[in-house]
């Protein structure tokens, strides 16, 4: 069963043991997890990734089929969740399930993934799809925030903190949380601070390393990576962040072959590409062909794959991999 983020009221009524909360919105799951799915749950919230699941699978298995007499509720709540799942999924569910809740967070899944058609598919299972915010929903929340916790600020700032916060209200939450620190002597933050605030030179984001190497800029693509202690868990993180933008240069490029005016297709482009922005895509679309945009995206998807199977080399695997594309000149 769909049940979209605007029909989250509907969850309360549910009596399903199954969820699915995929796609790229990591903060609005958090919200939905923490305010919702995890209501009357006390204690026994127990996180596992999926490795861990399909590596102790047996253990896994009995720890949600066998009940104790002392067990209260409990929640079980398995991260970066693949197609892998699915056996687990199939092999759960003709079990007679008590008093657990088993959350699944995937990230992006297409629509042939047969993960997500089974949650969409049957009754008792329930699946939400969690999108990329756009800025006018990040601004209300922000608004929302500043109105609350009584901050002065222009709309014009909050406007510039949400399009920072790069679709992903986890990003503007954390940002909120840092300025409400900031601001407690203070009667008004202006726009200064906020950039300030938000932008410190040692904490590169992800996009802006991906930016880097797509615009071929070595130096700051090293500087970044030198910058910046990346964890196993932010590579896949950041693979996708490499695929999007990749798939945005393939459909730039593939504009660029019946308009001639780079200006005119990265202003009509969709989704918006914002005025900060708009001078790196100039330069990576200078600096790809549409044939080596193709071949990148097959190797950004055996590279997504390359760091899954060697986890524990991930961080090696990435580096490599960004700054063999920074050089290259295509």
């Amino acid at each position: 069963m769909i049940i979209k983020t605007y029909q989250l009221e509907k969850l309360e009524k549910q009596k399903a043991n199954f969820f699915l909360l995929y796609g790229e919105n990591e903060g609005f799951k958090n919200q939905v997890i923490e305010n919702i799915l995890k209501f009357g749950f006390t204690k026994n919230i127990n996180r596992y990734d999926e490795n861990e699941v399909i590596n102790s699978y047996d253990d896994f298995i009995s720890e949600v089929t066998n009940k104790s007499f002392f067990d209260n509720k409990k929640i079980i709540i398995i991260t970066r969740a693949s197609e892998k799942i699915n056996k687990f999924l199939e092999d759960i569910l003709d079990k007679k399930i008590i008093d657990i809740k088993i959350i699944i967070n995937a990230g992006i899944l297409d629509k042939k993934s047969k993960l997500r058609s089974n949650f969409e598919k049957k009754e008792n299972l329930i699946c939400i799809p969690f999108y990329a915010d756009n800025n006018l929903t990040l601004a209300k929340l922000a608004n929302n925030f500043f109105r609350e916790k009584k901050i002065s600020i222009s709309q014009e700032t909050v406007n510039v903190l949400a399009e920072r916060c790069r679709g992903d209200r986890k990003n503007l939450i954390n940002e909120l949380l840092k300025i409400e620190s900031f601001s407690k002597n203070k009667n008004k933050i202006t726009i200064d601070e906020i950039i300030k605030l938000t932008n410190l030179a040692e904490n590169y984001s992800f996009s802006e390393l991906v930016d880097s190497c797509l615009s071929k800029n070595l130096k700051k693509t090293i500087n970044i990576l030198n910058e910046n202690n990346f964890t196993s868990d932010d590579c896949i993180a950041i693979v996708r962040i490499m695929l999007s933008k990749a798939k945005r240069l393939l459909s730039l490029k593939e504009a660029n072959k019946k308009n001639n005016n780079i200006d005119q297709i990265i202003s009509n482009f969709k989704p918006t590409i914002f005025w900060k922005d708009k001078d790196v895509v100039k330069i990576q679309m200078k600096n790809w062909s549409l044939e080596s945009v193709y071949k990148l995206i097959y190797k950004i998807n055996d590279l997504e794959l390359l760091i899954k199977k060697n986890n524990n080399n991930s961080i090696n695997i990435l580096n490599n991999f960004i700054l063999t594309q920074a050089r290259v000149n295509n």
